[in-house]
């Protein structure tokens, strides 16, 4: 199972990436709220949180194994939460998220189908499938997920962040204090580094 995946950006075109690592190059389908902000990060090294699957083909007679990558490890897990609903596979959900996870998060929380119409594929039947069979189980989803897009975060900078929500931050803030101190410091090659210097930069934000 490919849970990370991080390489050289070759291409960026209709809902998928091609990554190169090494003498391999993978290609990726991504949620469409992020493919205008990838077309900046070309012949960039990035790193993915993928999700792997088999897709069925030929009416269910082959399979083609199949990569998701996304920015970071919460908008995987709200993918994985969104596709258990009923009618939404993968590909559709790729294609109808193009807003934040954050933001449609929210929209389900407070059962605004207006904003769930409001995305490609997504009825006003399915928004209120949505709404029914995710409510209650998506507001922790709420606020923790930036709006931009952070596929430079190393590895490690998950775990940093878990230490400083550990220490008092809460997640929004703690993900803004590391994606700070990444930008100004990245020669940063530890957890326990990041903290720190995310602590240094808390008051010049």
């Amino acid at each position: 199972m490919i849970t990370r995946l991080r390489g050289k950006l070759v291409a960026v075109d209709e809902g998928k990436v091609m990554i190169a690592v090494d003498a391999i190059t993978y290609e990726l389908l991504i949620p469409a709220a992020d493919v205008e902000k990838l077309l900046d990060r070309i012949s960039q090294q990035i790193e993915f949180h993928t999700m792997h699957y088999f897709e069925g083909q030929s009416q269910g007679s082959s399979f083609i194994p199949r990569l998701i990558g996304f920015s970071c490890d919460r908008d995987r897990d709200f993918f994985q939460l969104f596709t258990t609903v009923k009618g939404i596979g993968n590909r559709k959900a790729l294609r109808a998220l193009i807003r934040p996870f954050g933001e449609i998060a929210s929209a389900i929380a407070n059962k605004d189908t207006a904003s769930l119409v409001s995305l490609p594929e997504i009825g006003k039947r399915s928004a209120e499938t949505i709404i029914a069979e995710l409510s209650g189980k998506i507001d922790h989803f709420i606020g923790d997920i930036m709006p931009s897009i952070e596929i430079n975060m190393p590895s490690f900078g998950e775990d940093a962040i878990t230490m400083l929500v550990q220490l008092g931050e809460s997640p929004r803030d703690a993900r803004k204090l590391v994606q700070l101190a990444i930008d100004r410091e990245p020669k940063i090659e530890t957890a326990d580094q990041l903290v720190q210097t995310s602590f240094q930069l808390k008051g010049v934000q």
